[in-house]
């Protein structure tokens, strides 16, 4: 199986760093040039459904749940699963004197007719979360100077 554990420390509030990374909608921008669409299917309660369509035009359900009062979420990737057999991740939200530190940790298994293997999505996983979570940052942090 394949596990990734990356953070980054945003200098923001805490509700501005958990509502903004939350908002389904942003991922265009908030994950650069990865979506292309990101749309919410369903809100209840804690319970986020959407679906995400990349550069290529492939789209995927998922489902997040949101727990703010515990600084973590919780997804999985739902429909279609390939070309992982089960994707899980967390997002933990960590106060800190400098900042919110913000880690993404994914659990996963790729699929035995999948193109890569679990080591060779680790790498590619590592690459653009570290990519991603600068975005993350650099926009965050822009929006809390303006609050």
């Amino acid at each position: 199986m394949g596990h990734t554990c990356n953070s980054i420390i945003i200098n923001a509030p805490y509700d501005l760093v958990f509502d903004i990374s939350n908002d389904i909608p942003r991922w265009t921008e908030l994950f650069g040039t990865e979506y292309k669409k990101a749309e919410v299917v369903k809100k209840e309660a804690n319970k986020i459904v959407f679906r995400l369509t990349d550069e290529d035009d492939k789209s995927w359900q998922s489902w997040r749940l949101l727990f703010k009062d515990n600084y973590f979420t919780y997804a999985e990737r739902q429909d279609p699963k390939f070309p992982f057999e089960y994707m899980k991740i967390i997002w933990l939200y960590t106060p800190k004197p400098e900042g919110i530190e913000l880690t993404w940790i994914q659990h996963f298994h790729m699929d035995s007719k999948a193109k890569f293997n679990d080591q060779q999505v680790e790498g590619f996983i590592n690459e653009g979360s570290q990519h991603n979570l600068k975005i993350f940052k650099e926009i965050i942090e822009k929006e809390a100077l303006k609050s």
